[in-house]
């Protein structure tokens, strides 16, 4: 089932499949010389427009699998970084460093992104049109996470026999926090390039589906009359273009 910001698009494929029916229920007496309004180009253009929507709904499934992903892999950082102060304050670095330290955390806390942004309820939920605030703030946590490490890897007393505190974790943790920010901006630019191809097949104004639906319902009003019982048939399919 499509979701509920693809039913317009949907629509429109769903009304066109049904205006190409009426088309070849018409037999020979369609016989259009434009060869866009050709029954074989019509049957193509659904084709299209169904693999584009499908590839829509598939990208924007893999931006919000992505998010919730990041979301995932953020969740710990506050609580790790409080500890890792924790642990810094246990060995012999100077005040300056701790001080530095706890810098880089109270960054880290208080760097949230907005739960709408953050957590998709679910697959279907719509990728934004373009990308929120909330993204700097994962890079802005990136950062301040790098540089805390960077904090402990400065100071030679600091080696913790926990393995999630050691360096060796905290590096590999700050590459996954970069890997799972950076998985999100391709994700986004996969589906906006995907709508952006969708838009082109149902919305060109010269030969997208909209378009085309209009022109064959032109072509049949001309052939068998405005008051004709084929035209009454497909006047009332309606096609609209939908901005999203």
């Amino acid at each position: 089932m499509a979701s509920q910001f693809e039913t317009g698009h949907a629509k429109n494929l769903a009304n066109f499949q049904e205006l190409t029916a009426f088309v070849v229920g018409f037999g020979t007496a369609y016989n259009p010389t434009k060869n866009a309004l050709k029954v074989p180009q019509l049957n193509a253009l659904i084709a299209d427009a169904q693999s584009k929507l499908t590839d829509v709904v598939a990208k924007n499934t893999s931006y919000n699998n992505a998010v919730n992903e990041r979301v995932l892999e953020f969740s710990s950082i506050r609580e790790l970084a409080t500890r890792l102060v924790n642990a810094i304050q246990a060995t012999d670095a100077t005040a300056e460093k701790i001080k530095d330290a706890k810098g880089y955390n109270r960054k880290l806390q208080g760097k949230r992104a907005t739960p709408s942004a953050a957590a998709p309820t679910s697959a279907d939920a719509p990728a934004p049109n373009k990308i929120s605030a909330s993204q700097q703030s994962f890079e802005q946590r990136i950062q301040h996470f790098a540089g805390l490490v960077s904090v402990l890897q400065s100071e030679p007393s600091y080696a913790p026999n926990e393995n999630d505190l050691k360096i060796a974790t905290l590096t590999a943790k700050q590459a996954s926090l970069q890997a799972k920010n950076t998985a999100v901006a391709t994700a986004f630019a996969n589906v906006s390039s995907s709508r952006i191809a969708r838009n082109n097949t149902l919305y060109n104004e010269t030969n997208g589906l909209v378009a085309t639906a209009l022109e064959v319902k032109k072509y049949i009003k001309s052939v068998f009359g405005a008051s004709s019982p084929e035209f009454a048939q497909v006047k009332g399919i309606e096609f609209k273009k939908v901005k999203s």
